[in-house]
């Protein structure tokens, strides 16, 4: 399978961290949490943690304030649709690919839920073929962008499918809370909105780089499920987050590398460019520490955390895009997500 085209989409409303602050101050629900936690709001978006700004879809910040179900499940039927749509319909044109040859599209989102699923509004909004496979995959979080792709390449190695869309798309300012938790007011200063859209083929496109996809695995762990993932409290949806997620996730990450690059026979040194989820700062540190890796390493990574904030599961294949937009050298490249679950995802691809 290879990967032919890559597209991205964000909100056009963006905030820095310090904008936020100065909002979240105006919020009544906000004034009302005891000191200590106003003085983790302030830290975290007042503070150096990797992130700059974040993109939320949005008319204004005050918008966020208003935790009504309905408003929030209005508010992401408006924007999953549309950022999918704008950012699969970069990656087709990218791929040279036409909506017409598209035999199945993938979408995966956790922080909404329609039914019929994104994959109907989004089929609608490019104009796919009626008989087009359309499969929604929920549930996953910030992990679900590796689980999608292979998922298309199942259907393209079987031969169900020469052309596969596959998208992830979050909004979640859809799935905001505030309230005492430590975990809940980190997730608040860290998640951002948007999409990113990869169209996967059996063959190669002739206009783009060359990027295989090479192997992949997975590693699960439900008894750290309570760890990271949503619970459902008045109606809304609530992240949960523990301090211990880092170590998690440089220890999942760590074991997924070595099942394929053991089966791969791929060394450490010879990964040209890593591509990793960033579920915040301390992550990428733990990512680091766990490979032996150099900020410079995570520079992709890094950049898609700092414009973007944490977006989900769009964020490993932005950052792939930025890799690939960014001229990176070819070679093995890895790239690794994790999420609810406690799960995590890698794969291993060569890029000419």
């Amino acid at each position: 399978m290879f990967i032919n085209g890559l597209g991205t989409a964000l909100p056009a409303r963006c905030y820095t961290q310090a904008e936020t602050w100065t909002a979240l101050q105006e919020w009544d629900r906000v004034r009302a949490l005891p000191t200590r936690a106003q003085a983790l709001l302030r830290k975290i978006l007042l503070g150096d943690n990797g992130i700059h700004s974040r993109h939320f879809a949005l008319g204004a910040m005050r918008e966020s304030f208003d935790l009504n179900p309905d408003v929030l499940q209005a508010r992401f039927t408006e924007h999953a649709p549309a950022l999918a749509a704008e950012a699969a319909t970069q990656a087709l044109e990218r791929a040279g690919i036409s909506r017409e040859e598209i035999d199945a599209v993938i979408i995966s989102t956790c922080t909404g839920y329609l039914c019929p699923g994104l994959s109907s509004y989004v089929s609608e909004r490019l104009g796919l073929r009626p008989d087009v496979l359309p499969l929604d995959l929920v549930g996953q979080g910030c992990g679900a962008a590796l689980p999608n792709l292979r998922t298309g390449e199942a259907l393209v190695a079987s031969g169900r499918a020469t052309n596969v869309l596959s998208i992830c798309v979050e909004v979640c300012s859809a799935a905001a809370f505030i309230d005492e938790d430590p975990g809940v007011l980190v997730s608040a200063c860290l998640f951002g909105d948007g999409a990113a859209a990869a169209v996967l083929s059996a063959e190669p496109a002739t206009q783009a780089r060359r990027v295989e996809w090479k192997g992949a695995a997975s590693h699960l762990d439900p008894a750290q499920r309570d760890q990271l993932r949503f619970e459902h409290r008045g109606g809304l949806l609530r992240n949960i987050l523990r301090p211990t997620v880092p170590a998690l996730a440089a220890a999942g990450a760590s074991k997924v590398f070595r099942a394929v690059a053991e089966q791969s026979d791929v060394k450490h040194k010879e990964i040209a460019q890593w591509i990793f989820h960033a579920g915040g700062r301390d992550v990428l540190l733990a990512l680091r520490q766990e490979f032996d890796l150099q900020e410079a390493d995570t520079r992709w990574s890094t950049e898609v955390l700092r414009d973007a904030g944490n977006v989900s599961s769009p964020f490993v294949l932005m950052a792939l895009e930025r890799a690939m937009r960014g001229a990176a050298p070819g070679g093995w490249w890895w790239m690794s997500s994790f999420g609810a679950g406690f799960s995590c995802h890698g794969a291993l691809l060569e890029v000419e």
